[in-house]
């Protein structure tokens, strides 16, 4: 196996004590011989990530090792790229940019206060069991062999090791199953009322994720629903100081729910979908859909996206996240903005009005593009407080499947 030396870590630099805590931890790890495994679930290559307790503590996703990364160890994409290519990828994504998509699911997820999302970050990380090119297993070994052969000279100067790779690390979360368990389950078993407003809230809050992210892979197995249910009451054994048709639940804590959002990898696309497929969100089929949006989540959602001061700082902070990818270009990104903002746009009008999430799917697609004024535009127009204006366009072309 290939020692990581310190030095490979070097260039995490985490504003959050806490989560940096957890990845010195992960490094050390590593270095200890507690390795990533890799999940063999999913389409790329995507490893569970344990603490030196042995603990798994989080999700690791390489950037290289993305679906269509060079380096995914799936063969199933492999596959579809050279037997379809016609049908390779998702035109309205840029590619390689899962791992920004991740860490900018969380951002949004922090900064709009929705805590649905597990906390995620860009970090490199190196281990053995990643999948690297022979030529990069063969520089480590010979790295290694130099450096322990001549640890005063090459030792002092030589980085041994694999090469850290860049990627998402999302928390791990305990307890949780796939949403898809859980709704099958409460069609049998139905939740309290006090429960069921609980989920809602959750559900609803992370409607509104996927919906400003404009989130195109959606399902009900990828996202999570921990369930703690409390035991069952006897109904038949009368409760003192209950009334005739009170349910159990008056007297004890109704049964906790929580909702994680993950594999946020595909979201933040540059177009609304307008080739084959949609991607539509599978959430919008569930009856829980139907209901109106919640005065909690109206609350708290409606006065942050509406602020148009809240709405800059968001889009800069995922400029700031996004312009650390080597391929970012300032084109392409301002694309993304102007999606993200009209959905923002869109859910706005939809909080005011009290929709459901089905009816917010339903609302014409918008853009909402930013224009520098600059010379004789500026001169032209000197009524305006700022050098830049934005303009709302529709979508005119829908996709050939919109069922997909």
């Amino acid at each position: 196996m290939e020692s990581c030396s310190d030095s490979e870590y070097g260039s995490n630099v985490i504003d959050d004590p806490e989560f940096a805590a957890i990845i010195r931890s992960v490094e050390q790890a590593i270095d200890n011989g507690i390795l990533p495994q890799r999940i063999y679930q999913g389409s790329s290559g995507s490893y569970f990530v344990k603490n030196k307790e042995g603990k798994t503590v989080g999700v690791f996703k390489p950037k290289d090792e993305e679906p269509y990364g060079h380096l995914n160890p799936k063969w199933t994409k492999w596959c579809h790229k050279v037997c379809c290519p016609c049908c390779f990828g998702r035109t309205c994504l840029v590619p390689n940019q899962g791992y920004l998509s991740e860490a900018g699911a969380s951002l949004v997820d922090t900064k709009i206060g929705l805590n649905v999302v597990p906390k995620t970050k860009v970090v490199r990380l190196a281990s053995d069991t990643f999948n690297y090119t022979p030529f990069d297993r063969a520089k480590a070994r010979s790295k290694k062999f130099a450096t322990e052969r001549f640890p005063d000279s090459l030792g002092k100067h030589v980085k041994a090791g694999l090469p850290p790779k860049m990627g998402s690390f999302q928390l791990f979360v305990e307890g949780y199953k796939d949403a898809e368990y859980h709704i099958r389950r409460f069609e049998s078993e139905p939740l309290p009322s006090a429960t069921l407003h609980d989920f809602l809230i959750q559900f609803q809050k992370m409607v509104c994720l996927d919906y400003v992210i404009r989130n195109t892979d959606r399902g009900n197995d990828n996202w999570l629903i921990n369930y703690e249910k409390t035991p069952e009451i006897d109904e038949s054994v009368k409760i003192q100081g209950t009334e005739e048709g009170e349910t159990g639940w008056d007297v004890v804590n109704s049964p906790k729910i929580y909702v994680a959002a993950i594999d946020n990898g595909l979201a933040f696309p540059y177009k609304h979908p307008d080739s084959w497929r949609a991607y539509p969100f599978y959430w919008a089929w569930l009856p829980y859909a139907k209901e109106p949006f919640k005065d909690e989540v109206i609350d708290l959602v409606l006065p942050k996206l509406s602020n148009m001061n809240f709405v800059q700082d968001l889009t800069d902070d995922l400029y700031h996240l996004f312009r650390e990818d080597k391929g970012f270009d300032r084109s392409t990104f301002e694309k993304q903005l102007a999606v993200l903002r009209g959905q923002i746009l869109n859910l706005s009008q939809a909080l005011r009005d009290k929709k459901s999430a089905l009816q917010l799917v339903q609302m014409p697609v918008v853009t909402v593009e930013r224009k520098r004024f600059e010379g004789d535009d500026l001169h032209r127009n000197p009524d305006r407080s700022h050098s830049e204006a934005f303009t709302q366009s529709f979508q005119h072309r829908p996709p050939f499947f919109s069922w997909c």
